[in-house]
């Protein structure tokens, strides 16, 4: 029996190799045909003359533009042969000439061209030339003489039959100087003018080619500064270590979630309310530069009064209420303030960009800014007024936990939370409702709202007898989960929504790389937060320090030269990226490669290649030094 065993187990792991064998064969099979492996289209003759083709003019990148002297020796010749037939004038054997056998043919009969005397391996092109010497019929493909300037070429002729005498003509084309020897040659342009150029000169792709590659580099700058600013805060969210041990109670949680909302649709208001008061200013420059000296010194003596440095006794509750007005006054005309500042910002940027010649992009600068400022107030506004709100929420729910016992307060959660799923839940519907156009107010209305009053007493009820929520550990999977999400959408898909906002061009292509950045970083970042050495972390919460200071002091120090890192990295990874989005609209040097590409311009898309290769080969370099020095 002792024997049988390992013998059964031998035979078990021996079937299971096999059973692996087999399927990992069918998996490899399924997949070749999915995938149509067929070798036998590379044995066809065409695809490998298309292949030629292209590889031979990617070799040969357009990087400088020669002017170039053509060279024409014709030979006469019928088609189809005259009654006698036809015999070709002699030519002089020490001249560059070429011969036709036969000297005429039937129309689309083979010819056999020879030349003699041409230049060693010159390129030599055939052409048929009409009676009316207008038209230049190519004859078959570029042809190389050998060292001694021959060549021998059999080609079709057209089918053009003519009872006149046409002509086979070889022409060459020659070019003029060369890289260490530049010469100057005039030309003729479209209007009649006479120009002298440099032959080499730096060719219209080259040039073109430049000025994308740098358009790609600051693209994925902008793109990466973008990402990191907000992929910063947000990975603190993302990083379980922060955020499991977080709990709150239920009627904080409820009052902070009713107030976010209501907040928000405050900020907006008071963002609405400045915007029209900043109208009265903005008609000319000069209320613009008053308003911006007169508001300012309002709202540094409005807060001097609402917030006085010494008070001999507690306020009354009726300069409460002025303090509460007039602050909220305050707010209006700081925010009035930021409309101006925005205001101002484009109109000197528009002032300066057309006096600043060759610096004409720092007014454009100011003036986007200006915009941007402008675009931002009313989220800003809305956002901190949120947290504001939020805020007063939790010390309301603190004032109720000191003044009110347990038996009161445990009972009033339940419908403070059902309240707080109701809100929240409606806030999705009106989304939903806004993306497919619902207007059916059981929907939107009434079942999102039961629905989640339903959601809010089930967790109140849940936690009961704890009377908190780990919150921490709801935000981590939720911003783990949105981060994921965005991560799963390459920018080339999120880049066709961006391109149909702003346009086509380089912006939306930071827009969609932006975006990918966020989510990327925030999560590069969150584990490197996760990964941070504990004993920093638990000392400083010994000190009893709050959790803000606990990231401040004890986990920053430790982040900071990973994060350096990543945030190199990933501005490498988007110069590649963006090669990849302008294929979709995103700027950047994909857009020209696309061009040149469906143009069949594979010299300039050579070009193109050469210079992506080339400057992502450079910034692996430099930031691979940089994350050397700094980690």
């Amino acid at each position: 029996m002792a024997d049988k065993e390992p013998t059964k187990r031998g035979l078990r792991h021996s079937l299971l190799v096999a059973l692996i064998i087999i399927a990992g064969v069918v998996i490899y099979a399924y997949g070749f045909g999915v995938t149509k492996v067929n070798l036998s289209e590379i044995k066809s003759e065409t695809r490998r003359a298309q292949l030629t083709r292209v590889l031979r003019a990617l070799a040969r990148p357009d990087l400088l533009t020669y002017e170039r002297i053509d060279t024409n020796t014709d030979i006469p010749f019928y088609m189809p042969c005259p009654p006698g037939g036809f015999t070709p004038p002699e030519q002089d054997p020490y001249s560059r000439h070429i011969t036709v056998d036969p000297p005429c043919v039937q129309p689309g009969d083979d010819i056999t061209v020879r030349g003699v005397n041409f230049s060693p391996n010159a390129r030599v092109t055939l052409y048929l030339v009409p009676p009316s010497g207008d038209l230049n019929l190519t004859l078959g493909q570029k042809i190389l003489a050998d060292a001694t300037g021959e060549f021998t070429q059999t080609v079709s002729t057209r089918e053009r039959p003519s009872d006149q005498q046409q002509t086979i003509r070889a022409i060459t084309r020659e070019s003029i100087g060369t890289i260490f020897h530049r010469a100057d040659v005039q030309i003729t342009t479209a209007t009649g003018n006479t120009l002298t150029v440099k032959s080499p000169r730096v060719s219209q792709s080259a040039k073109d080619t430049w000025d994308k590659i740098i358009e790609t580099v600051f693209l994925a700058l902008l793109a990466t500064t973008f990402g990191v600013f907000i992929a910063v805060p947000l990975s603190f969210l993302a990083a379980r270590n922060l955020m499991k041990d977080i709990k709150i109670p239920l009627v904080k949680l409820a009052l902070q979630l009713i107030a976010i909302p209501v907040g928000a649709a405050i900020g907006i208001l008071l963002a609405q309310w400045a915007q029209d008061f900043s109208t009265v200013f903005t008609g000319h420059a000069l209320l613009v530069v008053l308003g911006l000296v007169v508001l300012p010194a309002l709202v540094y003596l409005a807060l001097r009064w609402s917030f006085p440095a010494v008070e001999e006794e507690p306020p009354t509750l009726g300069l409460r209420i002025s303090r509460s007005i007039v602050l909220t006054v305050a707010s209006v005309v700081g925010i009035t303030v930021l409309f101006l500042t925005a205001d101002l910002l484009s109109r000197v940027g528009n002032w300066l960009a057309p006096r600043l010649a060759d610096f004409a992009f720092i007014g454009g600068f100011a003036s986007t800014i200006g915009d941007i400022l402008a675009a931002i107030i009313t989220l800003i506004t809305a956002l901190l007024a949120a947290g504001l709100l939020s805020n007063m929420g939790g010390r309301l729910a603190i004032w109720l936990q000191g003044h009110l016992p347990n038996r009161v307060l445990r009972p009033l959660a339940l419908p403070l939370m059902a309240l707080a799923g109701a809100v929240i839940f409606l806030l999705i519907a009106q989304a939903i409702s806004w993306l497919y156009r619902i207007n059916d107010p059981l929907k939107i209305f009434w079942v999102p709202g039961a629905v989640g009053a339903a959601f809010g007493l089930l967790l109140a009820w849940h936690n009961y007898k704890q009377e908190v929520v780990n919150i921490g550990l709801t935000i981590y999977y939720l911003a783990r989960t949105t981060f994921n999400g965005i991560r799963s959408i390459e920018p080339l898909v999120v880049v066709i929504v961006f391109v149909v906002w702003v346009g086509i061009g380089p912006f939306a292509g930071s827009l969609a790389l932006a975006l990918h950045t966020v989510a990327s970083l925030a999560k590069l970042y969150s584990e490197q937060v996760e990964s941070i050495l504990p004993g920093p972390l638990e000392a400083v919460q010994a000190t009893g320090a709050t959790r803000l200071q606990t990231v401040v002091y004890a986990v920053i120090p430790q982040i900071v030269p990973p994060y350096i890192s990543f945030t190199l990295y990933r501005w490498d990874i988007n110069v590649r990226m963006s090669t990849i989005i302008g294929f979709a609209g995103g700027g950047g040097i994909g857009f020209l490669l696309q061009q040149n590409i469906r143009l069949l311009n594979y010299q300039a898309a050579s070009v193109n290649m050469l210079a992506i290769a080339i400057v992502v080969a450079s910034m692996d370099y430099l930031s691979s030094k940089v994350r050397e020095r700094i980690v």
